[in-house]
């Protein structure tokens, strides 16, 4: 039973990661600039990538500001 729970959750979770990567490819592209400025040194995951842009948010680009929003409205 538990093995089952533990199975069902990680293809949950699989398929979570796989679609939340569907959605940003444009919005990668949109902030990469200003991801290789401000915030090239943060390990991917979490949400530590948007959480390094946001807080450089005064310097990022127009677009990049754009995804921002969108993100936090998720």
């Amino acid at each position: 039973m538990l093995r089952s729970i533990l199975m069902t959750a990680a293809l949950l979770c699989a398929t979570q990661t796989a679609f939340a990567q569907e959605l940003t490819a444009e919005q990668r592209s949109a902030c990469m600039g200003d991801y290789e400025k401000y915030c090239k040194g943060v390990v991917p995951g979490g949400g530590r990538i948007i959480a390094c842009l946001a807080k450089e948010n005064d310097k990022i680009t127009p677009a990049c500001k754009k995804v921002l929003a969108a993100a936090e409205k998720k």
